[in-house]
């Protein structure tokens, strides 16, 4: 049996979206959630994506923001044959997945797959690793595994930490 990872603390939930913007305004407007930081993920900007086993391609526009202890990620795909695809039709939203941290990415591709759970969608950017377990028959929706680096850590702290006491203003922030 492959070892069990040590760390399976969820940071965030993520929702498949049908346009960025106008969610990301519904949430702040009827959650107080925000601001909400967008950034663009174009065609090939991710290296070694594959996507049931096959080479692939995956491209959105997502946005992050802070709701207390949880990551909110809302995300809008312009790939169709992607994870996101799999559980969340176009025209569709809804829950997508959860989100944990990795130190050993190549081992939690080995358990999960040893459970039976394949990647959906895997990738990279940079030293950055990525992949959508398909886990919907465990839980209800897909777990993203990706890489803990000190880079993506400080962003992420960054959009935690201007939750904090925000005043509302400025509720979309492009980067």
């Amino acid at each position: 049996m492959i070892d069990k990872p040590t760390d399976r603390t969820v940071f965030q939930n993520a929702w498949i979206v049908n346009d960025i913007e106008e969610t990301c305004m519904k949430w702040v407007n009827e959650m107080g959630v925000g601001p909400f930081y967008i950034s663009e993920y174009p065609s090939g900007l991710f290296q070694e994506v594959t996507y049931r086993g096959e080479k692939s391609d995956l491209s959105m526009k997502l946005a992050l923001a802070q709701a207390g202890g949880v990551q909110i990620e809302l995300i809008q795909p312009n790939t169709e044959v992607c994870a996101y695809r799999d559980s969340i039709p176009a025209g569709t939203e809804g829950l997508h997945h959860m989100c944990v941290w990795t130190l050993d990415f190549e081992a939690d591709m080995e358990y999960f797959a040893s459970l039976g759970y394949e990647a959906a969608n895997a990738g990279r950017l940079g030293d950055m690793a990525f992949a959508y377990f398909d886990t919907r028959p465990l839980m209800g929706c897909m777990l993203e595994v990706v890489t803990k680096l000190p880079d993506i850590e400080a962003r992420f702290n960054m959009i935690a930490e201007a939750a904090v006491d925000w005043d509302g203003k400025d509720p979309l922030r492009y980067s």
